[in-house]
């Protein structure tokens, strides 16, 4: 995933901490927690409490979430978007620690990666040094805002889930969500973000007050309920969202607005 995506990556790409959105900055803290974990292994000689932190980091944080939802940014955003060029970031300092990190254990596979990214018969990833992490990457309070982040997100991937499960939806794109929070601090904790783009759905709507009888919710979640309905609009031909700005573009009916856009930048740039 980080070799395909990171594919003519340029240093001029790349974005300051200061620019990036949340869940990008969300990602360098918990580097930041990994480098302090690697760091306390080496010196106590716990080389299994890094590995078992770093395993779970790769399954849950990055594949299982982070890597899911940035897909749409990488393969569907302009080149040039602030979005797309964070995630490039991101997974550029990803690579770096990832490999350098690993390869005292996975001795051939790091060497294997790197190389595939950096060709050289003078190069090894083994005359790296473990990368200097920035004090900036740390953002206690942005990890507390997304434990609970995560937390409404669980409640509203796991409607999602049942309605698949019930063959009323194939994908959670074809979903529209509808969320009711009890708690007026949730409400401004989610006011900022894009709830359909962190759940990979369509729509996302968000209420405050009490939900209707029926409603998902998990009892380890308080606060949180979801309803899912169909997706309103046409489904995108390019990003297979359903948006009511499909058929729109005369040129390109068969996408939304982002997509004909990028596809018209793209063509501009071309000529």
């Amino acid at each position: 995933y980080l070799l395909g995506n990171l594919s003519s990556f340029d240093q001029s790409e790349k974005l300051s901490i200061q620019e990036m959105p949340e869940l990008d900055r969300w990602i360098l803290h918990r580097l930041s927690e990994l480098d302090v974990t690697l760091r306390a292994s080496i010196r106590d000689y716990s080389f299994h409490v890094f590995f078992s932190a770093i395993h779970s980091f790769c399954a849950s944080d990055l594949s299982a979430f982070y890597f899911d939802i940035r897909k749409d940014a990488l393969y569907c955003d302009s080149v040039t978007s602030v979005r797309r060029r964070a995630v490039r970031t991101v997974l550029d300092r990803l690579f770096y620690c990832l490999t350098t990190w690993l390869a005292p254990a996975l001795v051939f596979t790091s060497e294997e990666a790197w190389l595939a990214r950096f060709p050289s018969a003078q190069d090894s990833v083994h005359l790296q040094v473990f990368p200097d992490i920035p004090d900036e990457y740390s953002d206690s309070h942005l990890a507390g805002r997304w434990k609970r982040v995560r937390e409404i997100r669980r409640v509203i991937t796991g409607a999602l889930e049942v309605e698949r499960s019930e063959k009323r939806i194939g994908s959670s794109l074809e979903a529209r969500v509808l969320v009711y929070l009890s708690d007026e601090k949730d409400m401004k904790l989610v006011d900022p973000l894009d709830l359909a783009e962190l759940t990979i759905s369509s729509e996302v709507l968000v209420s405050d007050g009490t939900s209707p009888e029926g409603a998902y919710s998990l009892e380890s979640v308080e606060g949180v309920s979801v309803e899912v309905r169909d997706a309103e609009g046409s489904k995108c031909g390019r990003c297979w969202q359903y948006s009511d700005e499909v058929g729109s573009s005369a040129t390109h009916p068969e996408l939304c607005g982002r997509c004909c856009s990028v596809i018209e930048k793209q063509v501009e740039t071309a000529s």
